[in-house]
């Protein structure tokens, strides 16, 4: 049997000598009288939501693409006629309205991830937690055992290795593997963001304008 979709079938619906089927998630062919109105309409709905989905995130695209070619324009123009550039600490960089009421923040974010040194870090906090015994705090306890607990993906928990390294500790075997950690850390790639913002006056407070769905 061959299967034709002609221009005027349902999306979704295939046609097999002039009869229409459904495939389902196996990839077998249902009769469609076979398929309980309630599947035909939750796959009419969610076809509808996709479309929706997929054409608006191919406009984020083109927004991010054109986003960053008109600033990357602005700076070359910038650099040509004042020698002048843009640009802060790691290649952040915000660029405003005259009036200070709208900005546009380019943000680096560096991927971190740890090397061998980690678990001689591991090693010395160990023996700093051995010795300290009760004398230890239970929140510093809490925060090694929960910045060296794998995560489900097989991940030491970043966040919480960040917080040891901001705990004032003078001992010098602690000091060791805070710095067997600095050690480790090695920035494995960076994404760039672009976030936009807006304020009603001068002395107002800055409104994120939403294009992450979840925050809408």
């Amino acid at each position: 049997m061959d299967a034709v979709i002609l221009e005027d079938t349902p999306v979704g619906v295939t046609l097999v000598n002039g009869k229409p089927y459904m495939p389902d998630a196996k990839g077998n062919l249902v009769p469609l009288e076979s398929v309980k109105p309630a599947d035909k309409l939750e796959d009419e709905t969610v076809r509808k939501i996709i479309g929706y989905a997929d054409d608006l995130s191919a406009q984020i695209t083109r927004f991010r693409q054109h986003t960053f070619d008109d600033l990357g324009a602005y700076e070359a123009l910038l650099a040509q006629e004042y020698g002048a550039s843009k640009g802060g600490t790691k290649g952040n960089k915000t660029f405003m309205t005259f009036d200070g009421l709208m900005k546009v923040q380019v943000q680096v974010a560096d991927f971190i991830d740890f090397g061998a040194q980690l678990q001689t870090a591991k090693t010395l906090i160990d023996e700093c937690l051995t010795e300290w015994s009760a004398e230890s705090r239970p929140e510093i306890r809490a925060i090694v055992a929960r910045a060296f607990n794998v995560d489900k993906a097989g991940q030491i928990n970043r966040s919480e290795i960040f917080m040891l390294l901001r705990l004032d500790i003078e001992d010098e075997r602690w000091q060791r593997a805070m710095a067997a950690i600095r050690d480790a850390m090695k920035v494995v790639g960076s994404k760039t963001y672009v976030r936009c913002y807006r304020r009603d006056k001068q002395d107002a407070p800055w409104r994120a304008i939403t294009i992450d769905l979840a925050k809408a």
